[in-house]
């Protein structure tokens, strides 16, 4: 697994180079940290996540320390900034209702198909809804990958009201006893207002007709866009029930150092990343094995 992590990350790795160059250099400490937040900012780690990661080596590495050592102290920062928030993952106890959110573009369908196949390997009983209603591609999209899997998807008709295709597949999960329920939602950015509203209804939705239930909000951000994975989660920081952040296309981009930027300024963990489009092209995220998959 963390051979294949680190080969999916081949192109975040090459952007991480000047990190690891610093600490071949024969440099000693005070020029390594010198280069080192410039190197992090290139590697679109963000200003501000950089400068108190320099701050915290200054503060916790002594005069004389070695490169291994600061190498060592580097790894241990982001892996604590990225594990700070963490939680716990989702569908580890009773029913769960995912609700997948974020702009239109970014994976939320094939986001919610590939963990509908990871909790289906675990051997829990999986639905879909298809509740971005207002794209058609989406729901025949959700439909296909459903029968794929062989997960039974609810759906509803084309521009019908998303609380109420989520109502129905809230009933037909509690009568089969589900245990994971995973919502596509709709991603119309340029009607913020109106869509948040809409979330909230959704979500009101699920906690009336299934209070029993657990229920976990997943942003999904599209790492391509690195930094700009920042601006366009804050319309989503508005809908009050975010539980956590599922990355995708990690495996695309150089810019997977915005995993510590995203993390660190959206005060959200991250939670999965997915590496591809087949449904396994997925990582459950663990803070430690990504550190090392960068830097090793």
């Amino acid at each position: 697994m963390f051979a294949n992590l680190r080969d999916k990350l081949a192109k975040t790795r090459n952007a991480f180079r000047k990190v690891e160059d610093l600490f071949q250099s024969g440099k000693r400490r005070e020029e390594i940290l010198d280069g080192l937040e410039e190197a992090l900012i290139l590697a679109d780690v963000g200003v501000p996540a950089a400068g108190r990661i320099l701050e915290a080596l200054r503060t916790k590495t002594l005069k004389d320390a070695s490169e291994a050592d600061l190498e060592r102290a580097l790894k241990d920062e982001l892996a604590a900034m990225l594990s700070r928030l963490a939680d716990g993952r989702p569908a580890d106890a009773g029913p769960t209702v995912i609700l997948m959110v974020g702009v239109n573009g970014g994976g939320k369908t094939t986001s919610a198909a590939k963990l509908a196949a990871r909790f289906k390997g675990e051997g829990k009983k999986v639905m879909l809804a298809a509740a971005d209603t207002f794209r058609a591609a989406a729901q025949e999209q959700l439909a296909l990958w459903g029968k794929k899997l062989g997960v039974p998807v609810v759906k509803g008709s084309y521009g019908a009201d998303p609380a109420a295709v989520v109502f129905d597949a809230v009933q037909s999960f509690k009568a089969q006893q589900g245990d994971v329920l995973l919502v596509d939602t709709a991603g119309r950015i340029h009607t913020n207002t109106n869509l948040m509203n809409e979330l909230e209804k959704v979500k009101r939705v699920v906690v009336r007709e299934h209070p029993g239930a657990r229920l976990e909000s997943l942003l999904v951000l599209d790492a391509t866009i690195g930094q700009n994975a920042i601006q366009q989660a804050r319309e989503f920081l508005k809908f009050s029930g975010l539980t956590g952040i599922f990355l995708t296309k990690v495996d695309g981009t150089a810019k997977g150092g915005a995993v510590v930027a995203i993390a660190e300024e959206l005060d959200l963990p991250i939670r999965f990343i997915g590496v591809g489009e087949k449904e396994d092209d997925l990582f459950e995220f663990s803070p430690r094995e990504f550190v090392e998959a960068l830097l090793s």
